[in-house]
């Protein structure tokens, strides 16, 4: 999503200004293992934030209406992602696991990975990535519920600062029916622990 008060930065600028970070931290760009390490830095950056040249609630237009009346949670737990935090731009590593109530139609499961794949490929905070999927499930499949829950490790907090290991950030948006029915929220929570109602 660029800013229209803003020039788009081309990839000479990109390269240019890796170079300036690789001075500003002590290093020489010009040596030989570092020569191309502006591309590549640029490449990645391409790669690792991709999700601004894509619309996530696109995904989830086609759907199936042909379902033989089935209208049950479906959940798909442990959908890997990688982020960056938007403070420190440093890796978010994590897990969503996102359910729904459908109406009268679904989706395939392969596009509720894309849409988390999609928000978490931008700068993000975790508790606004959480907020981000669950509204654009709500937004275009208008089921009855939704819920998203994302665990994950910020690198911000391991590497730098508190330097604290093995501490995990867990939030939850619930929408619907998972917000409203405590029965059909810990359903939820059940299914995306792997266990199964009684």
């Amino acid at each position: 999503m660029n800013h229209q008060d803003e020039t788009p930065v081309d990839q000479a600028q990109a390269e240019a200004a890796v170079r300036t970070l690789l001075r500003w931290a002590g290093e020489d760009p010009s040596r030989e293992g570092l020569i191309d390490t502006p591309k590549r830095v640029a490449k990645a950056y391409r790669d690792w934030f991709s999700g601004y040249a894509v619309d996530p609630s696109e995904y989830l237009r086609r759907t199936f209406e042909e379902v033989a009346g089935y209208d049950e949670m479906i959940v798909l737990r442990d959908i890997e992602f990688e982020s960056h935090c938007e403070h420190h731009m440093a890796p978010i590593i994590g897990r969503a696991h996102v359910g729904y109530l459908p109406t009268n139609k679904v989706v395939g499961i392969s596009k509720l990975a894309r849409v988390v794949e999609g928000f978490a490929r931008r700068f993000q905070v975790q508790e606004k990535l959480t907020a981000q999927i669950a509204h654009c499930i709500d937004d275009v499949l208008k089921p009855r519920g939704v819920g998203v829950v994302i665990e994950a490790v910020h690198q911000c907090m391991t590497t730098r600062g508190v330097h604290k290991r093995g501490v995990s950030m867990v939030t939850s948006q619930m929408l619907g029916d998972f917000r409203e029915d405590a029965r059909t929220r810990a359903e939820f929570m059940q299914l995306m622990r792997g266990g199964r109602g009684s």
